[in-house]
């Protein structure tokens, strides 16, 4: 196979990620940039050979030129993904599109529209369908170890440190910004539940709420910024403690770093720290999105689903405890526990993988191995190697928004009864 021509729309981590890893395996190269960060965007041309003529400050100066390469990916921010998706669509590009598709239904359904009539392959990036550990996972239930799936218990454990960063600190801290958590954090996990289970579920309802970063929890004589403030030494959520350790560790440099400064000093730190958003107190910021929810789901068939995210945790893989009708499986992100009910027999299966839960190291191996698919699907032409399209993504989604809006009106939420198979 030819090596497949890439733009980058958008040369945030999560971009740069995706294509590095293209890049890296020989199938693919990178040939067009658009990202409106200068230093970003120089970055990115000078790594990946960009012609000048093919870097752009927006993803507009690239949609103004016939097609540049066979597909895009798109990891523009969330709320910036329908304008540019739609457009490269229309020129013919395949698209890679960072999740969430948009943080709304409409926009959402416009870049699936979009797709389907431009006949183009389209991946959204729910990685975590992915990893060894999902495949582990689909073939025990698909080789009927623990009978029918009658009830399924999930955490995400985002971790504390993780959260602060991301979510109080960072992009992905307000609504009106982003999105809530169900759907900028966990819509991976909404849509993993989905394909366990290939169905959707009919009732969904909902609990959470921002508990602990708010102004109301602000331990007394805590300052604006944790550089100046008396509390910070005995402070979980110490910014400057928690990037220091980040400077001192080469495998943090890129993230969670790369997100308070592109250059890895001490002084670039401290003043990142005192100017920026990274340096705020975690209880003196704009930030409004939930630090913990509940979601659960029945199902037409009976079954049932309960879904956990919280803050307060360790940053680690997700955990998911799978309840049968003859058997039961617990897994950690890595290895799976079998109880047999018929014999008694246990075992421990191992996925075997060494990679970590965060999108810092591939979560579990799902970034790979959604790139190598989409790569494989756009040089052959043959799109069976993906294992959702953008219809079930879409699906996936409105059990999200099901799920936000059953939280935010305190009512069980009613879906239309669907299926979603994958593939």
């Amino acid at each position: 196979m030819s090596a497949v021509t890439l733009a980058l729309v958008g040369a945030g981590l999560r971009g740069q990620a995706y294509a590095r890893h293209a890049v890296s395996t020989g199938a693919a190269r990178v040939v067009a940039v658009a990202e409106p960060d200068p230093g970003r965007r120089a970055a990115a041309a000078a790594e990946f050979g960009v012609e000048p003529s093919l870097v752009f400050d927006s993803w507009t100066g690239l949609a103004d030129r016939p097609r540049a390469a066979d597909a895009a990916i798109v990891a523009t921010q969330d709320r910036m993904h329908r304008d540019p998706a739609v457009r490269l669509a229309d020129l013919g590009y395949h698209l890679l599109i960072e999740k969430p598709l948009a943080p709304t239904d409409e926009d959402a359904a416009a870049i699936v529209d979009a797709a389907r009539r431009n006949k183009v392959i389209t991946a959204v990036c729910h990685v975590l369908r992915y990893t060894a550990y999902t495949r582990l996972l689909k073939s025990l239930l698909a080789e009927g170890r623990i009978g029918k799936l009658v009830s399924v218990q999930h955490l995400e454990p985002v971790g504390w440190w993780h959260f602060a960063h991301s979510f109080v600190r960072g992009h992905w801290r307000n609504t009106e910004l982003s999105g809530p958590l169900l759907l900028t954090k966990c819509c991976h996990d909404i849509d993993w539940l989905m394909y366990l289970f290939e169905q959707l579920p009919d009732r969904v309802s909902s609990f959470g709420s921002l508990s602990h970063f708010r102004a109301a929890e602000r331990p007394a004589g805590a300052t604006e910024r944790c550089l100046d403030c008396p509390v910070e030494p005995t402070c979980p959520y110490s910014a400057k403690r928690r990037y220091a350790q980040a400077l001192a560790d080469p495998d943090e440099h890129f993230w969670p770093l790369g997100a308070v400064t592109p250059t890895a000093t001490a002084t670039a730190v401290e003043d990142a720290l005192r100017d920026g958003p990274y340096g705020r107190c975690v209880y003196a910021c704009d930030n409004d999105v939930v630090d913990h929810q509940v979601v659960n789901m029945a199902f037409p068939d009976g079954a049932t689903c309960s879904f956990t995210v919280s803050a307060f945790t360790p940053m680690e893989h997700r955990r998911t405890r799978l309840q049968g009708t003859h058997g039961y499986l617990d897994g950690d992100g890595r290895t799976v526990r079998h109880l047999d009910f018929l014999t008694g027999r246990e075992e421990i299966l191992d996925s075997a993988t060494e990679s970590g839960p965060s999108a810092a190291d591939g979560h579990g191996g799902g970034d790979e191995g959604l790139v190598d698919a989409f790569l494989r699907a756009v040089a052959t032409g043959d799109d069976s190697a993906l294992l959702s399209d953008p219809a079930e993504s879409l699906a996936t989604h409105r059990v999200v928004w099901a799920a936000e809006r059953a939280r935010l009106t305190d009512q069980v939420v009613r879906l239309p009864v669907g299926t979603t198979r994958g593939r």
